[in-house]
């Protein structure tokens, strides 16, 4: 008989605990990658580039499994494989790494751009069907095909997207902005996927049970990507670089100590004493006898007095 799939057991609060850290794994991923691409020759590329890798992979594990806690099923209890689920946090990591490896030493060329959006989309898929493989209950899971391929294209944009805005966003706010939109493409790919899940429960366990065992194995296992997060976003929040942006941190500062600039001295016509005109006690210039040469540099006639 088919199961009766409830994908929003706890109402509101999975979808938008889960879009939530989509959003901030995709923030701080971003952020990440951004840091790798300043001042090439100070910083460690490949520590970001791995850093921003994490955090999106497991941004993107965390918002699949927060969203299963709400997916049950009225006839039966949900278990979950815990190999199977951290392999699937493992290929999460892997894809998206080597996405944003291939964008941040090749750049955001058509072809490094397309190439890394197909794979790492391929292995967001990949990611969601392995934890979808992991469920366990007294029955079977069936997949429309059409549901399943429209979820992976939704995938592979989201990919693409999301490395485009990795090597192309600067400034703080549009990064911000860009992970609340890859935020919603995950989700998306995500419901969307769920929407192609049928359930065929086997006739023997026509039975209404609590499906409480579900959450309590994927409650501990969350713990560990979220404080992961937590991390990252402390790196984050501790680099102004990543924070202000190249705007402000690329300018060399003024030095506060530097000396006033040197004014060149006026330069006066030479005359006798070094320059000076020859004056009487009341300040007047005094006034040549008659038939002496004017010295050099002085007007070849008379003042007047």
């Amino acid at each position: 008989m088919h199961g009766t799939i409830d994908g929003f057991h706890y109402g509101a609060v999975t979808p938008v605990a889960a879009y939530l850290m989509a959003c901030l794994g995709g923030a701080l991923g971003l952020r990440c990658i951004v840091r790798s691409l300043y001042h090439h020759g100070q910083s460690w590329r490949p520590g970001w580039l791995a850093l921003g890798a994490a955090s999106i992979g497991c941004g993107i594990w965390t918002m699949h499994f927060i969203a299963m806690i709400g997916f049950h099923v009225r006839e039966t209890t949900i278990h979950y494989d815990a190999g199977l689920t951290l392999l699937s946090l493992a290929v999460a990591i892997v894809v998206v790494g080597i996405g944003v490896f291939a964008v941040g030493y090749r750049g955001a060329t058509a072809g490094t751009l397309w190439a890394a959006g197909v794979v790492t989309g391929l292995g967001v898929a990949a990611m969601h069907y392995l934890g979808m493989s992991a469920l366990r209950l007294d029955g079977a899971v069936h997949y429309d095909g059409v549901t399943v391929a429209l979820s992976v294209l939704i995938a592979i944009a989201a990919a693409t997207a999301a490395l485009w805005a990795a090597v192309s966003v600067r400034g703080f706010t549009a990064s911000l902005g860009a992970s609340l939109v890859m935020g919603l493409a995950v989700s998306g790919m995500h419901f969307t996927a769920m929407a192609a899940v049928s359930v065929e429960v086997h006739p023997a366990s026509v039975t209404a049970w609590p499906s409480t065992s579900s959450t309590s194995l994927l409650l501990p296992m969350l713990l560990g990507p979220v404080v992961f997060l937590l991390l990252a976003g402390v790196v984050v929040m501790f680099d102004p670089l990543l924070v202000l942006g190249e705007g402000d941190w690329s300018r060399e500062p003024a030095k506060q100590d530097a000396a006033p600039p040197v004014r060149a001295p006026r330069s006066r016509p030479p005359g006798p004493r070094g320059g000076r005109t020859p004056r009487n006690r009341d300040g007047r210039p005094t006034r040549p006898a008659p038939g002496t040469p004017a010295p050099h540099g002085t007007p070849s006639h008379p003042e007047r007095w």
